[in-house]
């Protein structure tokens, strides 16, 4: 039995055997430390089975019975850190009556402890004797270390035996040292829950992993398969898309803003409408009236010439303004005559698009040299985009497209209004018609033949308009290739436009919910080449009823180019037609597909091309 200082007797032999065995033992004693820690609840009987014989005149019971009272009040488990680096090996050589446990630090050094003669050892921090292992057969697999704990696929009872267990007792150090973790309730040296430790009977994982895997982890636990060559090509077109087109920002006053929104929450109710507050600023006052006078332009101008031919003292000037209208030509000649660059940059327009407010944006440079058609989309219920951007220097064209003479188109009916087409004549819009068009890009400019000139042409036209509803944007565009053709034969460069918020600014009866107004609509669309959309704004003192548009963003975004060569009439092909109509569809597609997140964020559905 070894003593209170925890030494252990002499062994018997000679004394060179003793110097030698001893230095052994200490060797021995050093690396059994650094492996077998201070268990908690360890039974004082392990002590005290098997004892060595206590030396003479040495108190043996009394070292024992304080060994004993030790062991019960050890409490708490102290550092495992040396554990969690050893790996353990127990190999048996011998019989039943002698054998050996040979141990294997972090360093790689052996340390031999042997059991000759049946002498129990007592380690310092254990406190109890590890007795002789028993015969193992050599076959059997050695244990492991998994994670810091002894692992192994051989039975319970082995491998107890082969890590050192006192056989009487039953006590299997991974079992204390699981027990131990447990109460800590993690992993020493490490932040796994003890939950995380292998399960006996639990086969072993394999030390390395496959590293070619047939689905990727993500960081919310789901799975998804590897990539594609359809979704890495999807993948880098779109990185394409972003390397052609240029990162575009809303330059809109976050002031005022925030003022409308406010305005919006805190306005007064009554029947459920929304009326605006009396301390508006007077800005906001001016804006207001640039759109309801523009939006009643065709009904004010109208009055105006029924109340001139209501007086005679008129008729003198009544009569040769109405011949002189329907024998003028200005709207289809291309000579750009009555266009007025004065009013074009007037005060007033700054007003009107700043209501909504709208900004042009450019992404493409344009040379001056060559002539363009610019594809407006969508029409929306008025095109108020449109109008801003093409028909007035409000959005700044001139100045960030220099040497390029743009001219908005419109129906070839609205030039037979009195007074009403002076009002656009002057502000340079022109008939729609092929022969306008034709005119406009093949006269005038730097060369006399077009060059420097642009026509802008909202291409979805009436139809278009029945299909505006606030988050969608419906292109009808499939069968429309009438603006290629002409492109074609004159040489102009095709440019498409694509107009965020031109949709919200109203809103109408849908055709899905009133089949039956949308029919009446298209047979006044077929019947006289123009609709009546039932729609609804807000008003000039209400948030929620009228004929106002609503103070939405307009984003006017101008695309890329593309090149067109000039063709007789006579060598125009339907193949050639059809593939600059899908380039021309295909940008469109690219814009939306660059620009939606910015400008459309609050959208219902993605884009979509109507026949």
């Amino acid at each position: 039995m070894a003593d209170a200082s925890g030494s252990l007797p002499p062994p018997s032999g000679s004394s060179s055997k003793k110097k030698s065995g001893k230095k052994n033992k200490k060797n021995s004693l050093k690396a059994a430390r650094c492996e077998i820690p201070v268990l908690k609840g360890v039974d004082g009987n392990a002590a005290r089975h098997d004892p060595a014989p206590a030396p003479a005149g040495q108190a043996s019971g009394t070292s024992a019975d304080k060994k004993e009272k030790r062991l019960h009040t050890k409490t708490s488990i102290p550092n495992l850190k040396p554990l969690i680096s050893v790996v353990s090996t127990a190999t048996a050589t011998g019989s039943t009556s002698s054998g050996s446990l040979q141990t294997t630090a972090s360093e790689g050094k052996p340390a031999k402890m042997s059991n000759n003669g049946n002498r129990g050892m007592t380690d310092e921090s254990a406190d109890f004797p590890i007795s002789e292992p028993a015969t193992t057969n050599p076959a059997s697999p050695s244990s492991t270390q998994v994670d810091g704990v002894l692992g192994t696929d051989t039975p319970r009872t082995e491998v107890s035996q082969k890590a050192g267990t006192a056989p009487s007792t039953g006590i299997d150090y991974a079992d204390a040292l699981k027990d131990g973790l447990k109460e800590s309730g993690l992993k020493e040296g490490t932040e796994e829950n003890v939950e995380d430790l292998p399960v006996e009977g639990a086969p072993e994982e394999p030390a390395e992993k496959p590293t070619k895997m047939a689905t990727l982890p993500f960081h919310d636990n789901t799975t998804r398969e590897r990539p594609s060559n359809a979704d890495r090509d999807a993948k880098r077109e779109k990185q394409a898309i972003w390397d052609e087109y240029p990162s575009l920002y809303f330059e809109g006053d976050d002031n005022e803003l925030a003022q409308l929104e406010r305005d919006r929450a805190n306005a007064y109710q009554a029947a459920g409408i929304r009326f605006a507050p009396f301390n508006i600023p007077l800005q906001r006052r001016l804006q207001t009236l640039a759109v309801l006078l523009h939006s009643l332009s065709i009904a004010t101008t109208v009055s105006f010439f029924f109340f001139l031919c209501a007086i005679p003292l008129f008729w003198p000037l009544v009569i040769p303004y109405l011949l002189h209208m329907l024998l003028s030509k200005a709207a289809t000649d291309g000579k750009l005559r009555f266009r007025s660059e004065r009013f074009r940059h007037s005060r007033i327009w700054h007003f009107f698009a700043d209501y909504f407010p709208a900004k042009l944006h450019k992404t493409h440079d344009l040379p001056a040299d060559r002539k363009y058609i610019f594809g407006y989309h969508p029409h929306g219920i008025i095109s108020h985009g449109a109008f801003a951007a093409f028909a007035t220097e409000a959005l700044g064209f001139s100045e960030k497209f220099p040497g390029i003479t743009n001219s908005l188109l419109t129906l070839d009916n609205n030039f037979r209004i009195p007074i009403y087409r002076d009002y656009i004549l002057s502000m340079g819009l022109r008939s729609v018609s092929k022969e306008s068009i034709t005119n406009i890009l093949s006269r005038g400019g730097r060369d006399g033949h077009g060059a420097g000139r642009a026509v802008t042409i909202v291409i979805g036209g009436a139809r278009e308009s029945l299909e505006a509803q606030p988050g969608t944007l419906h292109l009808v565009l499939g069968e429309r290739k009438g603006f290629v053709k002409v492109a074609m034969r004159t040489g102009a460069d095709i440019v498409p436009v694509l107009a965020f918020g031109e949709n919200d600014l109203y809103d109408q009866v849908s055709p899905k919910t009133h089949p039956s107004l949308h029919k009446l609509q298209m047979f006044v669309l077929r019947t006289l080449k123009f609709t009546l959309p039932f729609l609804h704004g807000r008003g000039i003192f209400n948030y929620d009823v009228g004929l106002m548009p609503y103070r939405r963003p307009l984003n006017i975004v101008v695309g890329k180019p593309i090149r067109v060569t000039k063709r007789a009439e006579s060598d125009l092909e339907t193949s050639e037609i059809d593939s600059l109509h899908a380039l021309y569809v295909k940008e469109l597609e690219k814009m939306w597909e660059r620009y939606k997140e910015g400008f459309a964020p609050e959208r219902s559905e993605e884009m979509q091309i109507l026949k």
